[in-house]
């Protein structure tokens, strides 16, 4: 089934003739898909049909009925279960022992009418929304209304059970509020309306105070295609990806509409999971669907815990195998650029290209950024680049001074370009700096934090300025840092081994590429 891409964008986020595999069918109507990031199975509502099931390697089974007819769900940052559910108006909280309580049922004394979806912020606030669907027959239990209206609520961090919500919107502003989802850095919160077919944004203040409030995208329906405004999340990069006529509608950050993914039924709700979070999981009518994709999800509270497989992440000892887990780890290639480590370079001279065909590091770290690829762990180039002239670089240590005097490392030119097998591929991420540590003046923390990642595989150039000055930060910041020595080079064997063997076993496990990729696997 061909998905739509309408501007270039979509292409590095989906592969267009991505297949969309059915998990899971001869429900009633699927909604809520969540998925359990330490024991790796994915939780999705039959609404209608009053039962909870559960998806893993063994299959599909139920795992409560009746289950109040739950819509929405996620987990909250210590695993806790937080359903929105239909029969009884009120959103639970469901601990991993099974004790389960009720956190709110009513507002200003009037039961809410049916809380729909939910999202937890990482300050442990919980905000959702109350449409009436649950009050109608079928999708809830049919009976009065209290409120009148539809609103948006959020439960403070300090919230005690039992407390009543806080209006966060104007009561009258929304029809049928129903999806919700943060930006990535959570200074945005996006709210859906399935009867007005839109998706407004709010800017979001202390104290969970929304300001600002706009449309971010309307027209969100076709008289040809079933589809409405439902459920909603954000990606890694900010992209917001909605149910609409078709499938799925992916509008960039600046609300642009760049592509549409295809499901054969109606889709009501989505997430992401998986080993590596780039599996997208999605509730359509009577089935639910599994696309593989190039990026994740907004790093939410929950994604943070870890595999209970308990994978190995310090050094190994004795001999005990090396052990990465997947998720939690980014491939760093740094600095694989052609005045560095190529003949012809600027700086070819200090014997740095010898050195990097001795340790054979191009291919190293090309055969590991492939590897990582398959397994969905992200590549992130780190270049070092500057305007012609240097504008902007300081000339305080002989190094700079040495990329000004040689006109080395100028963005466009073939200097500054990556070395040839090494070149950015479709998904992976680059980051600019002019310093040696890739963490100085660049967006290299900024996306390890969307991506949630803390153990980093560190490869390029030179051994002994960049990868130890990255690593010897990384560490300081509390990233693990891994260090594929035979993916690394300098000028000469003496300072490679001078760096490996004494500042770099202090701060990093030291290692080489066939061990991370066996660690990987």
């Amino acid at each position: 089934m061909a998905h739509n891409a309408l501007d270039p964008a979509f292409d590095r986020l989906i592969d267009q003739h991505a297949p969309v595999r059915q998990i899971a069918s001869g429900c009633t109507f699927t909604e809520g898909p969540i998925w359990h990031p330490a024991e790796q199975y994915l939780l999705f509502s039959d609404m209608p049909g009053d039962v909870r099931r559960r998806y893993d390697a063994a299959g599909v089974r139920e795992v409560l009925r009746p289950s109040n007819k739950g819509n929405g769900m996620t987990y909250d940052a210590n695993l806790n279960l937080v359903v929105c559910e239909h029969s009884t108006s009120s959103v639970t909280r469901t601990r991993p022992s099974g004790q389960k309580e009720t956190l709110c049922t009513h507002f200003e004394g009037r039961e809410l009418n049916s809380p729909n979806d939910v999202v937890v912020k990482s300050d442990g606030s919980i905000w959702f929304t109350d449409p009436w669907y649950g009050r109608m027959p079928g999708f809830g239990v049919e009976r009065p209304r209290d409120l009148g209206w539809q609103g948006v609520f959020r439960l403070p961090p300090d919230h005690t059970p039992g407390a009543e919500p806080e209006l966060v919107v104007d009561r009258y502003l929304l029809t049928m509020p129903n999806g919700l989802c943060f930006c990535p850095d959570e200074s945005k919160l996006y709210i859906n309306d399935t009867e007005q077919a839109n998706i407004r944004v709010f800017d979001v203040e202390g104290g969970g105070r929304l300001v600002n409030g706009r449309v971010f995208a309307s027209g969100i329906r076709d008289s040809l295609l079933p589809g409405v405004p439902d459920g909603m999340k954000c990606d890694a990069e900010g992209n917001v990806w909605v149910t609409a006529p078709g499938g799925i509608w992916v509008y960039a950050p600046t609300g642009k509409l760049i592509g549409k993914v295809s499901i054969p039924e109606l889709a009501a709700n989505l997430h992401w999971g998986g080993v590596d979070w780039r599996t997208l999981y999605v509730a359509a009518s009577t089935s639910v669907y599994e696309i593989p994709v190039k990026i994740g999800p907004r790093n939410e509270p929950f994604m943070r815990a870890r595999p209970a497989s308990g994978a190995q992440t310090a050094p190994a000892s004795g001999d005990e195998p090396l052990r990465l887990d997947p998720s939690r780890c980014a491939l760093i290639i740094q600095d694989m650029q052609n005045d560095v480590v190529m003949e012809g370079g600027a700086f070819a001279a200090s014997g740095s290209p010898q050195h990097c065909r001795e340790q054979n590091a191009i291919p190293n770290a090309a055969r590991l950024a492939a590897h990582c690829r398959t397994l969905g762990v992200p590549v992130i180039h780190v270049h070092f680049l500057v305007s012609p002239g240097a504008a902007g670089l300081t000339l305080n240590a002989p190094l700079f001074e040495a990329t000004l005097d040689e006109n080395a490392l100028v963005r466009g030119t073939w200097g500054g370009a990556p070395v040839e097998g090494l070149e950015p591929m479709p998904g992976d991420h680059v980051v600019e700096k002019m310093r040696m540590s890739a963490w100085e003046g660049s967006s290299l923390e900024t996306i390890l934090k969307a991506e949630g990642r803390d153990i980093l595989i560190e490869t390029g150039a030179w051994t002994n300025m960049s990868v130890e000055h990255t690593a010897r930060t990384g560490a300081d910041k509390g990233y693990v840092m891994v260090i594929p020595e035979d993916g690394c080079s300098t000028m000469n064997a003496d300072w490679h081994r001078a760096s490996i063997e004494y500042a770099m076993t202090n701060v990093a496990l030291v290692t080489n590429t066939d061990a991370v990729i066996a660690a990987l696997s």
